[in-house]
């Protein structure tokens, strides 16, 4: 099958959503697929045919990272048309996504589209307050006729997601909930240089009997990292060595470093920054829990890398987390201050259950391989390529496509 993934986000820059796409490409490629990807550069136009990546200039938003493409980018829809693709699979809405909804039109190829980001929690970024509920109100608007209007089948990664959809936005289509895959193996403590892991310490300045609770992520507002700083005051007064290291970036960084100061905080809370994608497992295997206050994740996917790094998580009782997450099992919930700070003063204090919480914990982890992920999606698109409405489609592609009149 000839797929084309398309995506506002792709390594080298890195979220949940790149994390997703560049998974589900090599999951797929793995089981015989041709797939293609659509993204967004930074400055030029660039496609890598070995690869199968295309790259379409994109301008800031203001938003993290994000960029936004032209709607119809003439050298790119060239390329496209020559890949002769059997489907079509969205990870955005707007942007890229937009350019993805007209070429599906333009040359009747089935569009599947993932919903993976919960805009409602993110509204304030752009509002700053203001308009709240009418922002929210348009968002919802906007989301039903890009993920329910002009899509044939949609994929959401979580159940949190699945009920936004059926029980808020009261769609009627079918919502099919497949949890994002990732590259579990690349997190195993076997797979880990023990000397990058002792360097990481050393400049980190952790000594050897140290007890670091890691957070890893975006430092973002929504993220509740704070919940994380203020109950540490209260975790050093019964573990004096308890260390807090945050890694990742964000626009919430400076004001976390002011309220850990403002706490007093500093010798206890290490804001690392932003790291390479590739030394990312080095952080995991460094830490001893892995801890999360968010409420507004789709699926968490640093939660599936700390377990398949054979570390315990703490983590908020939250929709997007109870579809990872067994309570006791492997993981553990909490759902105010005490609870969190019991739960760490338990991994802590007792080595037997943390030994026992990790182990499962990457058993668990195996089931959100790439592998796996793929194939569940695989199936998705065999159901739309099987619907009548779309095998006529398909017949109309392929002559196209003979004839060379795609577009032209």
């Amino acid at each position: 099958m000839r797929i084309g993934l398309f995506t506002d986000t792709y390594p080298p820059f890195i979220n949940g959503v790149s994390t997703s796409v560049l998974m589900l490409k090599q999951g797929l490629e793995s089981l015989g697929n041709e797939v293609y990807v659509v993204t967004v550069n930074s400055e030029s136009f660039s496609y890598k045919e070995e690869e199968n990546i295309l790259r379409i200039p994109g301008i800031p938003v203001g938003i993290f990272d994000y960029r936004l493409t032209g709607l119809y980018p003439i050298k790119a829809r060239n390329i496209i048309k020559n890949w002769n693709l059997d489907v079509i699979h969205t990870h955005t809405e707007f942007g890229v996504g937009t350019f993805a909804r007209l070429i599906s039109k333009q040359y009747n190829i089935p569009l599947v589209h993932t919903y993976h980001t919960m805009y409602e929690e993110y509204v304030y970024y752009i509002t700053k307050g203001y308009f709240d509920g009418a922002s929210k109100k348009l968002v919802e608007y906007l989301t039903l006729f890009l993920c329910d209007k002009t899509v044939e089948e949609l994929i959401v990664p979580t159940k949190k997601t699945y009920d936004l959809f059926k029980e808020k936005y009261k769609v009627k289509r079918d919502v099919h909930i497949i949890p994002t895959g990732i590259d579990v193996t690349r997190f195993y403590k076997e797979k880990v240089d023990k000397m990058d892991v002792i360097k990481a310490k050393k400049d980190l300045g952790l000594s050897k009997d140290d007890f670091v609770i890691l957070y890893l992520g975006r430092i973002a507002k929504e993220k509740s990292i704070d919940f994380l700083i203020k109950n540490l005051k209260d975790i050093i007064k019964k573990i004096p060595k308890a260390k807090l290291i945050i890694v990742g970036d964000g626009p919430d960084m400076k004001d976390l470093m002011e309220l850990t100061n403002e706490n007093r905080l500093n010798k206890h809370v290490i804001f690392v920054g932003k790291v390479p994608w590739e030394e990312v497992p080095i952080y995991y295997q460094l830490s001893d829990v892995f801890v999360t206050a968010s409420k507004t994740e789709t699926q968490g996917l640093t939660v599936i890398e700390a377990m398949a790094a054979s570390k315990p998580v703490v983590a908020i009782k939250d929709e997007s987390f109870e579809l990872v997450i067994t309570d006791k099992q492997d993981g553990l919930f909490f759902t105010d201050d005490i609870e969190y700070k019991d739960l760490i003063y338990k991994l802590y204090n007792d080595h037997k259950y943390r030994r026992l919480i990790s182990k499962q914990a990457r058993i668990t982890a195996n089931n959100y391989s790439a592998e796996v992920y793929a194939k569940r999606v695989l199936e998705i698109y065999k159901m739309v390529l099987k619907k009548d409405t779309n095998i006529f489609k398909k017949v109309i592609h392929n002559v196209q496509s003979a004839f060379g009149k795609k577009g032209e």
